[in-house]
């Protein structure tokens, strides 16, 4: 799945029962894709096009979103070796794999 394609379609992927207590900005920099900014606040997710500030920020290549997105790459690992990064509140970008 393409990022704009994920990115565009996420709102009505979300499961609103996951997200619900949850509040929180992030900011994902797909690197030759663009960025988003995805808002969580309740149980409702909205997504916009290079949003501003968040309390995290998730930054990784256009190829390494692809693998994620198609669960062919562990979120956990891409960090871990180094190929997704995390700035910003790391606990919030924990609770992101419960959303997806």
């Amino acid at each position: 799945m393409e990022p704009r394609e994920f990115f565009e379609s996420l709102e009505s992927r979300v499961d609103p029962a996951k997200a619900k207590g949850m509040t929180a900005s992030y900011k994902f920099v797909i690197d030759g894709a663009g960025t988003w900014h995805v808002d969580v606040d309740e149980g409702k997710v909205s997504v916009t096009e290079d949003g501003g500030d968040a309390d995290c920020t998730i930054t990784t290549s256009e190829e390494t979103f692809r693998k994620i997105a198609s669960r062919e790459q562990n979120p956990t690992a891409a960090y871990m070796s180094g190929k997704l990064k995390v700035s910003g509140d790391m606990g919030q970008a924990m609770k992101l794999q419960k959303l997806f």
